[in-house]
């Protein structure tokens, strides 16, 4: 206990030499002041910006941010470094990841039909592309994240029976359909085209750089042209073994079969989904129960890395933050699961369909949110507001 009338430090005042004008500290440039910062972590960096304003606003900066962004997951940085999410603070950012390690969301049903579907969807800006039977609707996502305006913005249609996929790429929708036929819509007009591709159903559908590549349970993948005069033209024709249930197009694009990937799978283990991190990377999964981690610069024969669904399901669908964090839907019980590929198993999971079971048929994130679309309806997680 102090005497009477004794004196006080600036510290026990609530202040700190840091933060008085004449410290020596601020009479370092500012490239300096950063690059101490630099060595710090983030929790040292969340208590610096607690000293003043002016630390506040120099340990806030993206800079400083970026290394440890780099190293959580889902924070909107590629394995490469680019910056997926320009328009978010890096800061903001890390701390919403630490939602995502730790599991903490909120869950919201945003959407409900009546009738059992087989839903797909696909992420755009401010919208959000359903497939509803033979239709696709347009959501607009609501401004302060709290799920979907009720009614759709707008309505692709264009197939007799119900849309088995669709892809969204360069304001053009391209979609497979029960009925075998592929239609483009672009987005921002009334210009559609629409053609025969497969004697049955059309299960999967890619599009990038003037052509289309398909798969149909008729057992064939097929590219075709966009280019003028060849509109609709079948390029090629793959024969395959089996029904044909995911297709993605190299970000190469040779337009060419390069390589079949794999030569273990057992009869019946189909690849359901497949994504492409990068030219070289990409990511598959289906009815074996496992995720595959490939990387066509080593091996086409094994893959690199693999993750097993631990309750034995198959799993429907796959999306990557093209970093550290994948993210699958499951056949049984809208399970949705995260994991960190530093990890060997599930980080987190979360139980979607209830009271009857469902499959994640489709799902897609943000830096903030994930989307699941499950047979009677589209669930969100809100990483924001745990």
């Amino acid at each position: 206990m102090g005497r009477k009338g004794s004196p006080r430090s600036p510290q026990s005042e609530g202040g700190s030499r840091a933060s008085s004008p004449s410290s020596p500290l601020w009479a370092l440039p500012e490239e300096l002041l950063l690059l101490i910062c630099s060595y710090l972590d983030a929790q040292a960096l969340g208590r610096l910006g607690q000293v003043c304003r002016r630390l506040c606003f120099l340990s806030s900066r993206d800079l400083l941010w970026r290394r440890i962004a780099r190293g959580c997951l889902n924070s909107g940085f590629t394995q490469l470094g680019t910056d997926l999410a320009p328009g978010i603070p890096v800061k903001e950012r890390v701390k919403v990841s630490q939602n995502w390690s730790h599991g903490r969301c909120r869950r919201e049903t945003v959407l409900k039909w009546k009738c059992n579907l087989m839903p797909w969807i696909e992420l755009d800006g401010e919208y959000l592309y359903l497939s509803q039977a033979e239709n696709i609707q347009a959501y607009r996502l609501c401004p302060d994240g709290t799920g979907l305006q009720r009614h759709p913005q707008a309505i692709f249609s264009g197939h007799q029976e119900d849309v088995c996929r669709f892809v969204l790429v360069n304001s053009h929708i391209v979609s497979g359909g029960g009925d075998g036929n592929i239609v483009l819509h672009k987005i921002h007009g009334s210009y559609s085209i629409k053609f025969s591709a497969h004697e049955q159903e059309v299960n999967c559908v890619d599009f990038q750089g003037g052509l289309i590549v398909s798969g149909s349970r008729d057992r064939t993948a097929k590219v075709w042209s966009l280019s003028a005069g060849r509109v609709g033209q079948c390029l090629h024709t793959v024969q395959t073994d089996d029904r044909v249930w995911s297709i993605a197009i190299s970000p190469l694009l040779s337009g060419q079969l390069m390589t079949c990937l794999g030569t273990d799978f057992h009869r019946g283990a189909g690849v359901l989904d497949v994504f492409y991190e990068t030219p070289s990377l990409l990511l598959s999964c289906g009815y074996d129960t496992y995720i595959r981690y490939w990387d066509i610069r080593t091996s086409t024969r094994k893959c690199v890395q693999e993750w097993e669904e631990p309750h034995d399901s198959a799993l429907y669908c796959i999306r990557s933050d093209k970093n550290h964090m994948i993210a699958s839907g499951s056949s049984y019980y809208g399970v949705v699961r995260l994991w960190d590929k530093r990890q060997t198993r599930c980080l987190q999971s979360f139980h979607l369909s209830s009271p009857t079971s469902s499959p994640v048929y489709c799902l897609r994130f943000s830096t903030t949110r994930l989307y699941a679309a499950l047979a009677s309806a589209l669930h969100v997680l809100d990483f924001t507001a745990p």
